[in-house]
């Protein structure tokens, strides 16, 4: 990938709470809020943020599965909802499974290299607990190939990963494997407690170990291999931010410092139609990680911290191995020696990741930038880490599917 031909920034970003089990405001028999109302909040919250609708020049959000989880289409007419300032801009609606969120980052960072834009206002949505969680798993497999869909689980994303659980443990040991899977849990849990948008944000549990050891897999209530606490949560919930060049960024009125750049990026594509060429591994995520830590000028080992895709617990060990922090089949011990706790080697999903946090699918990528947002400026609160003087770098890891669509962004503090 070439370089940036100019500088682009983020900043000015906001959550919605991320609304699901595990939330003391969730009740499934109540009345929720809807898709509007979670784009309208982070939407305004950011504009409050810049000045006002009057210096956006263009709006993208990504959304995977309005049509069916809410029979909604054509979400970009929803960002003029927002504010009556945005109506008549140029809108755009980015769908790539779960990676839909980091396809709008796309889109905004792409529009400022085109220079048909200084501002755009990006917004991630999913509103997802609209139905059974076995009606919602036959949405969310919309992610895959139909046809592999017709033959696969009824849990067709938590079967497709527990496959790649059990080859995990047929290679490397699952007593073992399910340590760094139990320690990821663990970790997760924890970052969100510190975070008051998390989805786990009030979970109480004293001794999470215990609890994971507990709820064992168990093939004939769900999967093989994998409990529901190896799981991401069905969630409900918004992430904005805004992309500006640096002429935006004076438009606005957000001095650097407050900002974080863009210093590269790669979005890459797998085959939908083929299987991963090792279960063991997820290929995608490694290329497109590794191109663009190339594009940034930097190495893995300068990044601060960093938010990968965990929407299975054994995602996010194969991303510490995709990532070169570990060599395949090491990453559980990583993982299970605290390497990649808030404290340790790199921080990953330092509010909780998609297992802690929430995964509103569509919005998951915005909100990953979000939190590198607020980690490389002071902004996180008490789920703030030390970022280093000498490793002023974030990055975010959006996948969609079965490691299918990747995008991955590399961020400077400003």
């Amino acid at each position: 990938m070439k370089k940036l031909r100019k500088k682009i920034y983020m900043a000015a970003g906001y959550n919605t709470i991320s609304i699901g089990t595990g939330r003391k405001e969730f009740h499934p028999k109540k009345p929720r809020p809807g898709l509007e109302h979670y784009i309208k909040e982070a939407g305004q919250a950011t504009l409050k943020q810049i000045g006002g609708a009057k210096n956006v020049d263009e709006g993208a959000i990504g959304n995977f599965m309005a049509p069916r989880f809410n029979k909604q289409g054509h979400i970009a007419g929803l960002i003029p909802m927002i504010d009556d300032g945005l109506e008549y801009k140029p809108c755009i609606r980015t769908e790539g499974a779960c990676a839909s969120g980091a396809l709008a980052l796309m889109s905004g960072i792409k529009s400022v290299l085109a220079d048909t834009a200084d501002v755009v206002l990006t917004v991630g949505v999913e509103v997802q607990n609209t139905m059974k969680a076995i009606y919602g798993a036959d949405v969310l497999a919309g992610a895959g190939w139909f046809q592999k869909r017709k033959d696969g689980h009824a849990y067709f994303f938590p079967g497709q990963f527990s496959n790649r659980a059990g080859a995990y443990y047929e290679k490397y040991g699952m007593e073992y494997a399910r340590k760094g899977m139990r320690r990821w849990f663990r970790n997760a849990i924890e970052n969100a407690r510190l975070c008051p948008t998390a989805q786990e944000y009030h979970n109480s549990v004293k001794d999470l170990d215990a609890l994971y050891d507990k709820l064992k897999p168990n093939g004939k209530a769900f999967v093989d291999n994998l409990s529901v606490l190896d799981c991401s949560k069905v969630s409900d919930a918004a992430s904005a931010i805004v992309i500006c060049s640096e002429e935006g960024l004076k438009k606005v009125g957000i001095p650097k410092d407050q900002a974080v750049e863009v210093l590269g990026w790669a979005q890459v594509e797998r085959n939908l139609t083929n299987d991963p060429p090792d279960l063991k591994e997820v290929t995608a995520i490694k290329k497109a990680a590794k191109e663009a830590i190339e594009s940034a000028g930097i190495t893995i080992n300068d990044l601060a911290t960093i938010e990968v895709h965990d929407c299975f617990s054994i995602a996010g060990i194969l991303a510490t191995e995709a990532l070169g922090f570990a060599e395949p089949g090491k990453g559980a011990q990583f993982v299970a020696d605290g390497h990649t706790a808030r404290d340790g080697k790199i921080p990953l999903n330092t509010t909780g990741g998609l297992i802690g946090w929430g995964h509103p699918t569509g919005g998951t990528g915005v909100h990953q930038a979000v939190t590198i947002w607020e980690q490389l400026t002071g902004k996180a609160g008490e789920a703030q880490i030390e970022i280093p003087k000498d490793r002023p770098y974030g990055m975010t890891i959006n996948m969609g599917g079965d490691d299918v669509t990747v995008v991955a962004i590399i961020y400077k503090r400003g």
